[in-house]
């Protein structure tokens, strides 16, 4: 499953502002339900339930909350910058400031486990948590998540053209 298809450019979000982990499960909850056109109390709830098995916080400042829910028609993923870190109970005990929140039908099955295994495959990369660490905007990090590589990619230089004539 590539990024892409997981990610639109219009659920990308960054500069947000929690003090904890259950503000910052109940925020990204009302972003996704307004995105996505979700019950925010349904998808705040399946959240819970999940972390309730154990942290999602993968490390690195990274989280991965996920949930399955009854109203979605298929996997898909929002991303969100925190200002500033806060405690999420991640594995490595670093304070946590992006989430990638993957929302999966409940019988997404396979699509939903390949999801998860590309987020943390693309998340486990140094380089691109800097790189969307330091990206100017939102727009800058859906070109970072979504190139596949952690790279911003670079306009082409437009082609020289050669005056008749000359050689």
């Amino acid at each position: 499953m590539k990024m892409n298809e997981l990610l639109a450019a219009d659920r990308v979000f960054i500069g947000l502002q929690a003090n904890g982990k259950k503000q910052a499960l109940r925020l990204v909850a009302d972003l996704a339900a307004r995105a996505l056109s979700l019950d925010a109390q349904t998808v705040l709830d399946g959240l819970l339930e999940r972390e309730e098995l154990g942290s999602t916080g993968i490390g690195g400042g990274f989280a991965i909350p996920h949930a399955r829910l009854a109203d979605i028609p298929q996997v898909t993923g929002l991303f969100m910058r925190f200002e500033q870190p806060f405690t999420f109970d991640a594995i490595d005990d670093v304070p946590v400031d992006m989430f990638f929140l993957l929302l999966a039908p409940i019988d997404a099955g396979a699509d939903h486990l390949k999801a998860l295994a590309r987020v943390s495959r693309q998340f486990r990369e140094e380089q691109t948590r800097a790189r969307l660490r330091l990206a100017p905007d939102a727009a800058a990090c859906h070109v970072i998540l979504c190139n596949g590589d952690g790279t911003i990619a670079q306009p082409k230089p437009a082609a020289k053209t050669q005056k008749a004539g000359y050689s």
